[in-house]
């Protein structure tokens, strides 16, 4: 507010100076030059008040006629002089102040001055985003979805712009500004006791590490989580700390080595982490054998190393060797057929067209299944405008980058425990997976599953936490019967059990639980939702665990705490 009220006064300076200055010599002659009275006598000069007031309604061109009396030929040619020398003034001053809206550090102040009120006010928890392009967005829509707040800054003004448009159903305090500048950071909501953690997802590896570097010595609590391109700048942000470090390239290369090495794992990543509703996807079971793989850059790279590593050794076609680093490739775009038979794609059973632009993916991917209609497709898609482009072509992997860095975030801010249970699932065996997969699917109506990890504390389990405060065993299985009928099963299934330091894959239903407890569960949205009744109500809690309707009311619970102690 201090900066634009600063601006205005400055510039508008001149023609403030300009505007006092007519006035004041307009009543300086209304003042001094003499009038006369009704019999055409010499009368005495206005006073101050009469010249005000007359020079006002002069000045504005309102006209209210010859008052106190009737003027003198003197004052009446004063009174044209005033009138051309007002409305000059004001023309010059109006003209002057049509400029200065649309001046454009006055719009940045304003919005700057909009956009920090908007954040004091805020009164839930948010996430501070810094870049909303598509990966930005994609989360955002995730976000809004569950209710969850958030506050965005990006330096370009059209990502700004097209917030502002989009249909959402909270309000997202958006601002057009560096987000790897302390103060801007600041500015969004930093030190706001309300901001739940720092997101940065800008496409340039320097900004997002300037947030992570900011918020660790500004706010060393503050989870941060950061987007890179970069294993350097990855190991960079460890080092400061920063609690989650996304590489969409290397995520995508494990997720493809996984499905080569274990198909049961990588379906089970893809059911967890999939969007809740939608059909159950098939096993993807890339076939092993000869790989070519079209650019090398970190994308290429990537997919090359975790191919390695899981026994394939595959080969490259690189446009510029020299500039990748590569040293033992086939020099092309892949583009051309004679470079993709140099390659050896006639007896290859996989292609990844991994370079940075779109079209000429698609082409080599083209022109590979002219030579080889049998090849494992792999398609990396870089810009979300071309999305109706890669759906008709129907490769059999699509990697977006932009999506795949939204769903790790969001699987982070929503069920923390999930990328734990992936370590921990990471270390059994097929026939371990393969039941899990049988037991997900038993559950569920071929749709993907939702996903919930909850805590067993006042806040979030206030009926549970209160009834093992009080003595009373509640088992696992009571979280797992339907509040309706408690001999039916919820579609449910607990997957991880976090005590402390403890962690218990598939715990069994009759583990006791204790305060503090940490639970995964997957299942139908309609099975969290009959959950969540005997979480919060001591009546629906006491009817999953006995059979009857027990006492809900806290004065009811207490007299029955009382009577159960003295027959003890």
């Amino acid at each position: 507010m201090h900066n634009t009220l600063f601006l205005i006064l400055r510039r508008m300076r001149a023609p403030l100076i300009f505007l006092i200055l007519s006035y004041a010599i307009s009543l300086l002659g209304m003042t001094l030059i003499p009038g006369v009275d009704a019999a055409g006598r010499p009368a005495p000069p206005m006073d101050f008040f009469h010249a005000f007031y007359v020079v006002s309604y002069t000045a504005t061109t309102i006209g209210f006629g010859e008052v106190p009396g009737t003027f003198s030929d003197a004052q009446r040619a004063w009174t044209i002089v005033v009138i051309y020398l007002t409305v000059i003034a004001w023309l010059y001053s109006i003209g002057f102040i049509l400029n200065l809206l649309q001046d454009p550090a006055l719009l940045r102040a304003a919005r700057g001055n909009r956009f920090a009120a908007r954040i004091k006010r805020l009164r839930q928890p948010f996430y501070l985003i810094a870049g909303c392009g598509e990966t930005g967005s994609l989360l955002m829509h995730a976000l809004d979805n569950r209710n969850q707040q958030a506050v965005v800054l990006d330096i370009d003004p059209d990502r700004i712009g097209a917030l502002e448009l989009g249909q959402y159903h909270l309000d997202i305090p958006a601002l057009c500004a560096d987000a790897s500048l302390p103060e801007n950071l600041l500015v969004a909501g930093l030190k706001h006791p309300h901001c739940a953690g720092v997101i940065a997802l800008t496409n340039d590896d320097r900004a997002n590490l300037s947030v992570a570097v900011t918020v660790k010595l500004l706010r060393p609590q503050l989870p941060v989580l950061c987007r890179t391109d970069s294993l350097e700048t990855a190991a960079n942000m460890a080092s400061f700390g920063t609690d989650e470090v996304v590489l969409a390239f290397e995520t995508f290369g494990e997720h493809i080595a996984m499905a080569v090495d274990s198909p049961g794992h990588h379906l089970l990543y893809e059911w967890l982490t999939g969007v809740p509703g939608e059909s159950l996807t098939e096993p993807l079971e890339p076939p092993r054998g000869t790989w070519v793989i079209c650019g090398y850059g970190r994308f290429g790279k990537a997919i090359t190393h975790h191919l390695k590593r899981v026994g394939i050794e595959p080969v490259v076609v690189e446009a510029t060797p020299l500039k990748t680093g590569c040293d033992d490739c086939i020099v092309g775009t892949g583009t051309e057929a004679h470079t993709l038979l140099e390659a050896g794609i006639e007896d290859a059973v996989g292609i990844v067209a991994g370079t940075d632009d779109d079209i000429n993916n698609l082409s080599i991917v083209m022109t590979a299944r002219e030579l080889n209609p049998g090849l494992f497709t792999v398609l990396r898609q870089n810009r979300h405008a071309n999305e109706p482009l890669f759906q008709h072509f129907r490769a059999n992997v699509t990697m977006q980058p932009f999506r795949i860095v939204a769903h790790e975030f969001l699987s982070l801010l929503i069920t923390p425990l999930l990328s734990r249970f992936f370590s921990l699932a990471r270390s059994r065996d097929d026939a371990w997976v393969d039941v899990l997969i049988s037991r997900i699917a038993a559950v569920l109506e071929n749709t993907m599953p939702d996903v919930w990890d909850l805590e067993v504390s006042r806040s979030q389990t206030e009926a549970v936490w209160e009834a093992i405060r009080d003595g009373t065993s509640v088992p696992l299985q009571a979280l797992l019967r339907n509040p309706a009928g408690r001999d039916e099963t919820l579609a449910c299934i607990p997957l991880l059990l976090k005590r402390g330091d403890t962690e218990s894959l598939m715990p069994e239903p009759d583990v006791l639980l204790q305060a503090g407890d940490r639970l995964l569960f997957c299942g139908e949205r309609q099975a969290r939702h009959l959950q969540s009744l005997c979480l919060y109500n001591f009546g629906v809690l006491g009817y999953l665990l006995t059979g009857q309707d027990a006492p809900g009311g806290t004065i009811w619970r207490w007299l029955n705490r009382q009577r159960t102690a003295r027959a003890a």
